[in-house]
């Protein structure tokens, strides 16, 4: 299993380093393998991500800030999820969360309720998105008449993540488990975009990752979940007010510093290091998040 080599390797009793993703690295009990260990460790770092890339510097704080996202929304869903009990090392205490070792599903689940990013590109060319049929003339950052699953295969590291259909995900996972997939994606999505509706923001799209639990067979809600890496959010009373996709779009999530990227790179070799100015921001708005969502 191949990861990022530049995550941080902590020295935490009992437990052994695993595996690095972009974002998070995964520890297992000493002695045991990610393989074959029924727990795992769990620890959000402060690096960002975006076009595929680790970013520098990170943004400080992100990883406590998106765990403590992850961890209310987990409570507010009522589906199972991964999350189980048993200490969290103090070194790691409010950025770590201890989950069961499932076997995930290599499809993220994307749920769009407004058309924007990656969807508002294929739009343009298609008048649709992961093979879904949408109605001519919309705009970026236009409301979908209905929400509407578009999976993603999940690539391995280091290469890009790919828009599939439904029926692409048929064929990666049974008709069965794909159904329950789109299913389950839906049904959360609508039950978040009430929640956070009623806090002022629009949740616009975000991504579900599943895996099943090898001691029940459920598929279970796993990885973060809708936070502002993982979803894109708006400030419902700047979109009313709008009159520009940027002025509607006033977001709660890394697209900052995707903007930033995108005049200031042009996606060719090592990113630039992101200014003070953009790190700064964008902590913010990470922040503003949670002290609306979870008060």
């Amino acid at each position: 299993m191949t990861g990022f080599t530049g995550g941080e390797k902590l020295d935490l009793p009992g437990w052994a380093h695993a595996y690095s993703g972009k974002v998070r690295d995964l520890y297992v009990p000493t002695g045991e393998t990610l393989e074959s260990t029924p727990r795992v460790l769990v620890v959000a770092s402060d690096r960002v991500s975006a076009f595929d890339h680790v970013l520098e510097p990170g943004i400080p704080g992100k990883g406590e800030l998106l765990t403590q996202l992850s961890m209310w929304w987990f409570d507010q869903l009522g589906v199972p999820n991964h999350l189980r009990e048993g200490d969290i090392p103090a070194e790691v205490q409010g950025k770590a969360m201890l989950v069961a070792n499932l076997d995930m599903f290599p499809v993220e689940c994307v749920v769009r309720g407004y058309l924007s990013g990656s969807g508002w590109l294929e739009y343009q060319e298609s008048q649709s998105v992961c093979g879904i049929a949408l109605p001519a003339g919309l705009q970026d950052g236009d409301k979908l008449p209905e929400p509407i699953y578009t999976p993603a295969w999940k690539a391995p590291f280091g290469e890009h993540d790919e828009n599939i259909t439904f029926e692409r995900t048929v064929e990666l996972v049974g008709l069965e488990d794909a159904t329950a997939l789109r299913d389950l994606s839906l049904q959360i999505f609508t039950k978040a975009t009430e929640l956070a509706a009623a806090k002022g923001i629009i949740l616009a799209d975000t991504k579900f990752e599943f895996g099943r639990d090898r001691e029940t067979g459920v598929i279970t809600l796993a990885d973060e979940v809708l936070t502002s890496d993982s979803s894109r959010y708006w400030d419902a009373a700047a979109y009313a007010a709008g009159a520009t996709p940027a002025e509607k779009m006033t977001s709660f999530d890394k697209q900052i510093v995707r903007n930033w990227l995108s005049v200031n790179w042009d996606k060719k070799g090592t990113p630039p290091e992101l200014p003070v100015d953009i790190v700064e921001r964008t902590a913010d708005r990470y922040r503003e998040l949670i002290s609306r969502m979870c008060s």
